[in-house]
C-alpha cells in the first residue's frame, strides 16, 4: 500500500501541477470565442513557466528516494530532465500560438502537455511497466500533433508514418522488455544484475525502440520525413524535448541494467559504432539538402550520434565514468536551446514565406536583422563554434570520449563536425550575402516568438560562457543516477 507523504507528493509535484493545468484548459477553452482562444498559448505558456518555478522551489530532491513502490525515481538527474522538459513545451507553446489552425485548437496544447507528462515519467521511471507506459503516454500525443493539419498531405503522411515506425519500434522494445524481465523475475530496474545472462542479442532489442526514439542510425529514416511534414513548432519539439527524454531512458536503463563488467563493455563498442555511423550519415545527407526542416532532420541525427558519444563513455569500466554521463546531460541542454531558436526561426519565417526551401531565405538578414541574428546565433552553435552552448558541449563529449580511451571516436566527431560547419555555413551564406526580389519586405514575428526567442538566445550565450553551474547541474544528475 502507497501511503502518500510529502515525499511522495514532491517527487511527482511537477505531473501534478501539469494534469492540474490540462484539467483548467479543457475547462476553459469552450468559454473562450475563436478569437480569444490564441490566448490558451499564453495561458500553457505560462502554466508550464509556473510549474517550472515551483517546482525549482519545492521540488528539488534532497536525496535519491523511490515512490509508488518503486515505480519512480526521484533524484536529480529526473529533476533536471524535468525541466528541461517544462522549459521545452512552454517555449513551444509560444511558437504554436500563431501557426494556422493549430494555435487556437486547445486539443493541440492538451496533447503537448500530455506528452510533457510522459517524458516526465520517463525520466523518472524506475520499472519497466512505468517505464513502458511513460513511452507511449509520450509518443501517441505526438503521433496526433505531427499529423495534426488534416488537409495537408505532408502533415498527415508526416503523422502516419511516425505511427507505423514507432509501433513497430515499440513491438521490438516491449519484447526485449519482456526477456528482461525474464530473466530476472521482476519488473524493478533495481532488481536487475549484469550477471543475469543478459546477452548483447537482448540489448538489441532494447537498442531498436530507443534508437528510434532518439533518431540514431540504422533506425533515423522516419525522421526527415515526419519533421518536413509536421507543424514547424512540433518539429522542434520532436527534435529537442523528444529525444532528451530518450536519452534519459538510455542513461537509466544502461547504466542500471546492463552493469556488468563484460556487458558495459559489449553495450560501450556498440553504441560507438552507432555514434560514429549516425554522426557521418546525418551530416553526409544534410549536405545535399534544400529544404530547411529536412536539413535540422538531418542535423539532428547527427547531434544524436554525438550525444551518443558521451554514452558510449560513460560505463564504469572506464576511469571517469562521470564524466561521460555529466557530457551527455549537458550536451543535451546545450542541443534542446539551440534547435528551438533554430526551429523558432523557421516558424516565423515559414508563417511569413510560405516555404521551407533554403534558397528562400535570401536576405533575411535584411529583412529581420533581429531574425538573422538569432538564425546565426543558432547555427553558429549547432556547428559547435565558441562563445555558444554547441561548442563547449561537443567539447565536453569529446573529452569524455578521450578519458575513455577511445580516441578514434573522439576523433570521426571531429570530422563530423567539420562537415557539418559547411552545410551550416551555406545556409548563413543564403541568409546575410544572397539578394532576393523581396528585400525590402519586412518578415515580423509575434510578440510570443519573439519572447521565446529571446530566451533561447540568452540561454545560448549563457550555457556556451558561463559553464561551472550548469557543469555542476549536469554533474549532480551523473552522481544520482544510480
Amino acid at each position: 500500500m502507497t501511503v502518500y507523504d510529502s515525499t511522495t507528493i514532491l517527487a511527482i509535484l511537477p505531473e501534478i501541477l501539469i494534469l492540474g493545468l490540462g484539467i483548467v484548459l479543457l475547462v476553459l477553452e469552450p468559454f473562450w470565442k475563436e478569437a480569444q482562444r490564441r490566448s490558451l498559448g499564453w495561458l500553457v505558456a505560462g502554466g508550464l513557466l509556473v510549474t517550472l518555478v515551483v517546482s525549482l522551489i519545492w521540488a528539488r530532491p534532497v536525496e535519491a528516494v523511490t515512490v509508488f513502490g518503486g515505480m519512480l525515481r526521484s533524484d536529480w538527474m529526473s529533476f533536471l530532465f524535468k525541466m528541461l522538459f517544462l522549459l521545452s513545451a512552454a517555449l513551444t507553446a509560444l511558437f504554436m500560438m500563431d501557426v494556422e489552425k493549430l494555435g487556437r485548437r486547445g486539443e493541440a496544447y492538451l496533447l503537448l502537455l500530455v506528452a510533457t507528462l510522459g517524458m516526465n515519467l520517463m525520466a523518472a521511471a524506475s520499472d519497466l511497466v512505468m517505464l513502458y507506459l511513460a513511452i507511449e503516454t509520450t509518443s501517441i500525443p505526438l503521433y496526433v500533433l505531427a499529423g495534426f493539419m488534416l488537409d495537408d498531405d505532408k502533415s498527415t503522411e508526416s503523422g502516419f508514418k511516425y505511427l507505423l515506425f514507432g509501433a513497430a519500434a515499440s513491438t521490438i522494445m516491449l519484447y526485449g522488455f519482456s526477456l528482461l524481465y525474464g530473466f530476472s523475475g521482476s519488473t524493478s530496474l533495481a532488481h536487475f544484475s549484469g550477471d543475469t545472462g543478459l546477452g548483447l542479442g537482448l540489448i538489441l532489442l532494447v537498442v531498436v525502440g530507443l534508437g528510434f526514439k532518439v533518431s540514431i542510425a540504422p533506425f533515423h529514416f522516419w525522421a526527415p520525413d515526419t519533421y518536413e511534414g509536421a507543424p514547424t513548432p512540433v518539429a522542434g519539439f520532436l527534435s529537442t524535448a523528444s529525444k532528451a527524454a530518450g536519452f534519459a531512458v538510455l542513461l537509466r536503463l544502461f547504466l542500471t541494467v546492463f552493469d556488468g563488467p563484460v556487458l558495459e563493455a559489449n553495450w560501450s563498442l556498440l553504441l560507438s559504432v552507432l555514434a560514429a555511423i549516425t554522426m557521418t550519415v546525418g551530416n553526409l545527407i544534410a549536405l545535399k539538402q534544400t529544404n530547411i526542416k529536412r536539413l535540422l532532420a538531418y542535423s539532428s541525427i547527427a547531434h544524436a550520434g554525438y550525444a551518443m558519444i558521451g554514452m558510449a563513455a560513460a560505463p564504469a569500466i572506464f576511469d571517469s565514468p562521470n564524466l561521460g554521463v555529466t557530457s551527455v546531460v549537458y550536451y543535451l541542454l546545450a542541443y534542446i536551446l539551440t534547435n528551438l531558436a533554430a526551429f523558432g526561426v523557421v516558424a516565423a519565417f515559414g508563417r511569413v514565406s510560405g516555404s521551407d526551401e533554403i534558397q528562400s531565405y535570401a536576405g533575411l538578414s535584411r529583412r529581420s536583422p533581429a531574425l538573422g541574428l538569432v538564425m546565426l546565433a543558432a547555427f553558429l552553435s549547432l556547428s559547435g563554434m565558441p562563445p555558444f552552448a554547441g561548442f563547449v558541449a561537443k567539447v565536453f563529449v569529446f573529452a569524455a570520449a578521450i578519458q575513455a580511451g577511445l580516441v578514434w571516436l573522439a576523433v570521426i566527431g571531429i570530422l563530423n563536425s567539420i562537415v557539418g560547419l559547411y552545410y551550416y555555413l551555406n545556409v548563413l551564406k543564403v541568409v546575410y550575402l544572397y539578394r532576393s526580389d523581396d528585400d525590402e519586405k519586412p518578415v515580423p514575428a509575434p510578440a510570443p516568438y519573439w519572447v521565446a526567442l529571446i530566451v533561447l538566445l540568452i540561454g545560448i550565450i549563457l550555457v556556451g560562457t558561463v559553464l561551472v553551474p550548469w557543469f555542476n547541474m549536469a554533474g549532480g544528475a551523473a552522481l544520482n543516477l544510480f
